[in-house]
């Protein structure tokens, strides 16, 4: 897999793909509203942060990657925190989340950074259960008024 930074438009094209596809199926995904330039730009989030990976010349995933998010993780550590990572429905099932992630941590090792984080609803259990096979360990759990609670996951590179 060949991974490419600084794709802001196709990465929205492909995240927006799969929340609509994930929508269809029931699933509780980004509302289409949330996947703009408008909504997704922030002061650590640039268009240099949003990434596809292609195989064999075809656009298999995307996601986002940025140098730090103050939101969830408010601390010193020197790490990656990836955000929507999207896998197309032709290559669902060929391992490209892992794939993928082994292309971040190439990434990580070449900017001597030691950690990837990531966040995402505790009960989303497809999502905990594929962050969990990857290696990445629950770090800690926020729990909200509205009785909802996000899971803060690591994995050290």
């Amino acid at each position: 897999m060949i991974i490419i930074p600084n794709q802001i438009d196709e990465a929205i094209q492909i995240m927006k793909e799969v929340a609509s596809w994930g929508r269809n199926k029931g699933f509780r995904v980004w509302k289409d509203e949330w996947l703009t330039k408008e909504e997704l730009l922030t002061s650590e989030v640039q268009p240099e942060n949003f990434y596809i990976g292609k195989i064999d010349g075809k656009t298999a995933c995307a996601f986002i990657l940025q140098w730090s998010d103050a939101e969830y993780w408010n601390d010193t550590k020197k790490a990656a925190y990836l955000h929507k990572l999207c896998v197309r429905r032709e290559f669902a099932g060929k391992n490209i989340s892992h794939v993928t992630i082994e292309a971040i941590k190439k990434i990580c090792r070449e900017n001597e950074i030691k950690f990837i984080r990531l966040d995402t609803a505790l009960d989303e259990k497809v999502i905990r259960k594929l962050y969990l096979k990857q290696g990445f360990k629950i770090v800690d759990i926020i729990d909200y008024l509205n009785g909802r609670s996000t899971a803060l996951y690591e994995l050290e590179v």
